[in-house]
């Protein structure tokens, strides 16, 4: 693959220059540490700040490995790569896109809920903007104060509902630097444009409310009427500021991301990843799980043991998905079931919101899952609880002795969360179940067989929504993208990883299979005249040309 280094040249600068001298080496979008020749030392007024070795960055590279075995655990290996790129990107992302599938894990799932919850103990500098109540009125004044005035994406949280941990407010800033960090290392986005922001409206976490290293506003979070307030402003600021943005919501509590996705996805770009971008990974290993089992989409009934933010969204992308195969929305709707801690959702319950309601089943009261399971009988279980081992063995078996290849997602993380584990699906269904979760479980031999379980991680689709987006400038971002992002990363599971159980592609090769759904994408946005750029004759080709490439 071709790609072009889009990398700060620093070569130029002066000894004289703002970046000069010892300013230079604490730019780390500039700096090039032991990497400067013995000349850029001379002209950039570096001698004598540097050891003598002259290095290249392979050089570096290998000693930040070195560094990075030495350490006890993937926490202490996040806090040292967050540290990494505060001194020296270029090194930074030249190391996590060497190994992906090795530090995928430890910059987001599952070392960030570690992360998260220690963020006020591990603080060192700001990665990103910090909006709060107090800048009303002032927010296009504030965001202003970002140095990068082409900014192509914000990804930006309340911190209200992070992973399985709840409402961690000011703490949950870890998620959209590394969800940003990811556009970057899964499909090569430009780091420059990206922008993590913490939209701190208080928290409801007493004990962190409590914590003296808490980083964040200390006051119960802003009623909702004040909430869409301070939203509607940032919207606008956002577009004020940065013209060209996408913005990305991550993580809000599931009734306000369910009200801002509905608020703006048809005003601005924008796009919810926890509903959207968690809709299409799923709707992937769905249609992957089709591609092995021989089945049709349009004859699946999938069963949701949770009905928040993320499985409304997956129910809602599946719906949709069914209509463009012939269904009518009741007909599509028919065929999937919500089931909470209050039980089945139908017709009766009198808690419902009103998003919930329109997959009200017209069916009897029911309390028990297993039963809800036995009388709906559905082909895909999916779990998006953050109940942990609420897929018990009895759930398991029921779903085996329902189906030949029953489909089993445990999406809740991090891992001690999951609904179940990877060993216990294989075990519990003797081999049958087609099973994913949403951190990675290693292998796990079963009777002569070894099976390996899929990540149905976000991480397959929005980088890959991010490069298209980045590329085309489309005016809005529809279901239809996060559909064609999920066949586009389905088709990529190889034979043979079929034959282990696979459901999504592997990450050792993350850069091209992202670019590969980027380009499908990317596609689409041209034949839909989303796409405001002139159309290419090659649009993989296109894209390419695009990509950032860690480089000195």
């Amino acid at each position: 693959m071709t790609v072009k280094n889009t990398s700060v040249k620093n070569d130029k600068l002066s000894a004289n220059g703002q970046h000069g001298g010892m300013p230079l080496l604490h730019e780390p979008k500039l700096n090039k540490g032991t990497a400067y020749s013995v000349e850029e030392r001379r002209q950039l007024g570096l001698e004598g700040l540097l050891p003598h070795a002259v290095e290249n960055l392979d050089r570096q590279v290998e000693r930040v490995l070195a560094h990075l075995d030495e350490k006890a655990d993937d926490l202490e290996r996040y806090i040292y790569l967050i540290g990494l790129e505060d001194r020296n990107e270029t090194v930074f992302y030249k190391t996590i896109m060497s190994d992906p599938k090795r530090f995928i894990p430890v910059l987001y799932d599952p070392t960030v809920a570690d992360a998260c919850e220690t963020f006020g103990n591990n603080y060192r500098r700001a990665r990103g903007m910090y909006i709060t109540r107090y800048m009303k009125g002032r927010m296009a004044e504030v965001l202003r104060n970002w140095p990068e005035k082409d900014v192509r994406f914000i990804c930006v949280s309340t911190g209200g509902r992070i992973l399985g941990l709840g409402d961690i407010g000011a703490n949950g800033m870890g998620i959209p630097i590394g969800k940003l960090q990811l556009y970057t290392a899964c499909a090569a986005v430009p780091p420059a444009g990206l922008l993590p922001v913490l939209f701190d409206i208080g928290t409801t976490n007493e004990t962190l409310r409590a914590d003296p290293f808490y980083m964040g506003t200390r006051e119960a979070p802003v009623s909702e009427a004040e909430l869409d307030e301070l939203t509607e402003e940032f919207i606008q600021a956002v577009q004020e500021v940065f013209p060209n943005c996408c913005v990305h919501f991550e993580d809000w509590k599931g009734t306000d991301a369910i009200r801002m996705l509905d608020r703006y996805k048809d005003k601005i770009l924008c796009y919810n990843d926890d509903i959207q971008g968690t809709a299409s990974v799923a709707l992937a290993g769905i249609a992957a799980g089709m591609n092995i089992t021989g089945g049709k989409l349009t004859e699946q009934r999938v069963m949701f043991l949770g009905a928040g933010s993320a499985g409304l969204g997956i129910a809602k992308l599946f719906c949709a998905e069914l209509q463009t195969l012939g269904l009518s929305e009741a007909e599509a709707r028919k065929q999937v079931a919500l089931f909470d801690i209050n039980g089945l959702i139908e017709h009766s319950r009198t808690d419902l919101s009103e998003t919930q309601k329109l997959y009200a089943r017209p069916a009897k009261p029911c309390k028990d899952f297993v039963q809800a399971i036995r009388d709906f009988k559905p082909t895909v279980l999916v779990g998006v609880s953050t109940k942990a081992r609420a897929f018990t063995r009895e759930v398991v078996e029921l779903m085996s002795e329902l189906n030949e290849q029953p489909i089993i997602f445990a999406l809740s993380n991090p891992t001690h969360k999951a609904e179940c584990s990877a060993e216990e699906a294989y075990t519990w269904s003797k081999g049958k179940a087609l099973f994913a979760a949403g951190v990675q479980f290693p292998d796990f031999d079963y009777e002569g067989k070894t099976f390996r379980p899929g990540q149905a991680n976000n991480f397959y689709i929005y980088p890959a929504i991010g490069l298209a987006t980045y590329c085309c400038r489309p005016t809005r971002l529809n279901d239809e993208c996060f559909i064609v992002a999920a066949h586009a990363t389905a088709d990529q599971v190889t034979l043979t990883q079929r034959a282990k159980g696979m459901l999504f592609p592997s990450q050792e090769q993350i850069l091209e299979t992202e670019v590969t759904t980027a380009a499908r994408i990317a596609e689409y946005m041209f034949d839909s005249g989303l796409a405001q750029v002139e159309r290419p004759r090659d649009i993989r080709a296109w894209l390419e040309a695009q990509l950032y490439k860690p480089q000195y």
